[in-house]
């Protein structure tokens, strides 16, 4: 099938899309590799704040972990090779949503426990999974100064996650915010910058990977990393089914998760619409539908294997973006290596060992390479029409608002406040809000000077400059090109004049008038030539 349609885009001339790229098996799995690490310390927190909360014993606490890899990684594949209707066909690795944790944390404190907790996310699920197609039709609401704002707040917003990485992690612990922890993440920061200046494309490429490795050598040589752990519990475990019972539909607890399913939808859309940004391939509303659709089945399957809401990770988006590797058969590698750490635990504790401060040091540069990509994108809005710069301004320092003061919806009513608490979601509402207001609903707008941008000079050319144009002249990659295709050299002013000049020559020699701009004589032509430096002529 898939050869057909190679075979299909080279008859046809279609350009193959970057994303079906294929590797070297090698690479392939490197890079693979490489996402579970970065995405890792991500997907297995949910489970353990959730197992902690619900009063679990390590051996259950381990199970959520091995129920979160293997679901994750089924997820991933779906995702990224996707069939019919289901799949975006990107790179994207999914996993157990961060959004959901607050929410589900609230619920098993409640009398259901854990089976409300699985009974909310099912119900849940099944609910988005309905109005996924919905939202698959919102895609001519996010022109650029939308998806700018949402992909620089998704930076934005992990940032801390990065900080809370290179400080320990874990607040409780020993060494929390120590500079031992700190170092360690600096250490890791400044490896992942000097791998990437190697001159090597390869090493560069697996910068994050390489660091990750080193600074957990560094870590376990300076006894800030343990693997005893490691040999204790089983090598091999089969996810069991309803592990912990059937599960408990609660009125609120649904309530509350399907909030937070419409956020994690409104998320995924956006990680889509970033990943299509940075791998450069089109994404359309069928597209996205697929993809959210991807997700919610996820959602379905997973509180059926003991696991909890699946979406995309934003912190992968960045790393598609600092590698260049945009094909989605590394992600698919990255799907299998979930299934397998969570079929063999022993693998997963191995990979558990990593320090969380040499996450920390690597997640600084991936998360702040996703608010770049934002900012590439907003570089693109024209801010001297409409009034796309108070959409921006207003739209980030609304999402930064649960950023910088984490406590400031508390007094709000839970589903608002699970709602505006993330920076992303509060900061997407704010830019769509505004740009249905401002330029989908133009009654009203200034007709001059919305901007100050506006107050800059007029775009003008100057008439003389346009003497050596011709019909069918075009701008192509920055070069100016004639109608049969022929590149046009430009020149600078002296080097412009002494070619005039020998253009006069050679007319007068032939006995025939030259052509030259309104208001240049020839004699004027030769005079000027004759003034122009020896070096400037060159």
């Amino acid at each position: 099938m898939k050869a057909a349609q190679r075979r299909t885009r080279r008859t046809t001339g279609t350009p193959p899309r970057p994303e079906d790229e294929r590797l070297p098996w090698g690479k392939t799995l490197a890079y693979g590799f490489q996402h579970v690490l970065t995405m890792y310390g991500g997907i297995i927190a949910p489970p353990l704040i959730i197992g902690a909360a619900a009063g679990l014993d390590t051996a259950d606490q381990a199970m959520l972990v091995a129920c979160c890899l293997f679901v994750g990684g089924l997820a991933t594949i779906l995702q990224t090779l996707g069939i019919p209707f289901f799949g975006a066909q990107l790179p994207l690795i999914q996993g157990t949503s961060f959004a959901s944790v607050a929410t589900l944390v609230a619920i098993v404190n409640g009398d259901g426990g854990i089976q409300a907790v699985f009974g909310s996310v099912l119900a849940a699920a099944v609910i988005g999974f309905l109005v996924a197609p919905f939202f698959a039709r919102i895609v001519r609401f996010f022109p650029p100064v939308v998806t700018g704002i949402v992909i620089t707040m998704i930076g934005l917003s992990l940032t801390p996650v990065a900080a809370n990485w290179a400080m320990g992690g874990d607040e409780k612990a020993d060494g929390y915010g120590g500079l031992a922890n700190i170092g360690l993440a600096a250490f890791t920061l400044v490896l992942v910058l000097l791998l990437s200046k190697v001159g090597n494309a390869a090493i560069s490429r697996l910068s994050i990977l390489l660091a990750i490795v080193i600074g957990t050598l560094v870590a376990w040589a300076l006894g800030m990393a343990d693997f005893s752990s490691v040999g204790h519990g089983p090598i091999f475990a089969l996810p069991q089914p309803l592990a912990f019972g059937a599960p408990v539909f609660e009125i609120g607890g649904i309530i509350s998760m399907t909030i937070v399913v419409m956020v994690i939808l409104t998320e995924t859309t956006a990680d889509i619409l970033a990943i299509g940004e940075i791998s450069g391939s089109k994404v359309d509303k069928k597209r996205i539908a697929n993809g959210l659709r991807a997700d919610m089945v996820s959602s379905i399957a997973a509180p059926l294997l003991n696991t909890f809401t699946q979406s995309a990770f934003a912190q992968n988006v960045g790393l598609v973006a600092i590698t260049g590797i945009k094909s989605r058969f590394v992600v698919t590698a990255g799907g299998g290596i979930l299934v397998v750490l969570g079929l063999l635990p022993i693998l997963g504790r191995v990979v558990a060992a990593v320090p969380t401060p040499v996450l920390g040091g690597a997640g600084i540069v991936l998360f702040g390479t996703v608010a770049a990509s934002g900012i590439r994108t907003l570089s693109k809005v024209r801010y001297d029409q409409g009034m796309n710069m108070i959409i921006v301004s207003a739209s980030l320092a609304f999402g930064m608002v649960p950023i910088v003061m984490p406590e400031f919806y508390s007094g709000f009513p839970v589903w608002l406040s699970t709602i505006l608490h993330s920076g992303i979601s509060s900061a997407a509402i704010m830019a769509v809000a505004l740009n249905l207001l401002f330029n989908e609903l133009k009654f009203g707008n200034p007709k001059k000077h919305a901007s100050v941008f506006v107050a800059s000079p007029p775009r003008m050319v100057r008439r003389d400059q346009l003497w050596g144009l011709r019909d069918g002249d075009r701008l192509d990659d920055g070069k100016v090109v004639d109608a049969d295709g022929e590149e046009v050299p430009v020149v600078t002013a002296e080097q412009y004049t002494v070619a005039l000049a020998e253009h006069v020559k050679a007319c007068e020699a032939a006995g025939i008038c030259a052509e030259l701009p309104e208001g240049l004589e020839p004699h004027a032509v030769l005079q000027a030539a004759q003034s122009v430096p020896s070096a400037a002529k060159d």
